[in-house]
């Protein structure tokens, strides 16, 4: 519950600070995609990719890319190649558009999939911005990557797992703070309370 209600005061957020990229004159939610659309503010964006050290070698892979705003920054700062996902026809129109007016057409690809159903064992680098029961439910998939690659969620950490480092970043664009937390494979998950082993039994 508490997740959502952070999801509502960040919509707000994104719909009061002036976007960069042309939004469509749309609802936020699709009636193809279950998830609300929220657009990452630019220099959040530009730390995520920071923090996953990005280069120009990665392959990175946005999944649930909206606008696109993210696979453009990184093709754009790191000469990677990126591959946006999205289920949403419209959002994936939108991200073509905006590929095309930044002239990245060899460096990105925008697709229109389920993210549930891919395979992401070529990317070295995803990037998250999902609810936390979409994050759990990608868990299987992101456990085939290869290991070293990272894993970048904004916002809302995975239930379970422990992350390499998080910070906590004030956005120029919005007014708001974003917590960014990095994962890399293999993951490291977090040991259940030693207090649930010792309990006595026969009682």
């Amino acid at each position: 519950m508490m997740a959502h209600f952070l999801l509502f005061v960040l919509v707000a957020a994104a719909i009061l600070a002036e976007p960069c990229f042309v939004e469509a004159a749309e609802p936020a939610q699709s009636s193809e995609d279950t998830a609300i659309h929220v657009p990452t503010p630019p220099d959040i964006v530009d730390k995520m990719l920071e923090l996953a050290r990005v280069s120009s070698d990665d392959l990175l892979y946005d999944l649930g890319c909206g606008d696109g705003r993210i696979v453009i920054a990184a093709a754009s700062t790191y000469r990677c190649r990126a591959v946006g996902y999205d289920i949403d026809a419209r959002k994936v129109k939108q991200s073509k558009d905006n590929v095309k007016r930044h002239k990245l057409e060899t460096l990105v690809q925008i697709k229109q999939q389920d993210i549930f159903k891919l395979d992401l064992r070529e990317a070295s680098v995803i990037t998250l911005y999902l609810l936390p029961e979409m994050n759990d439910r990608l868990v299987p998939q992101l456990k085939t990557l290869k290991d070293g690659s990272r894993i970048v969620c904004h916002q809302f950490p995975f239930e379970g797992i422990r992350y390499d480092r998080m910070i906590t970043v004030k956005s120029t664009q919005d007014g708001a703070k974003h917590d960014i937390y990095l994962y890399t494979l293999p993951f490291d998950t977090v040991r259940p309370p030693q207090a649930s082993l010792d309990r006595p039994a026969g009682r």
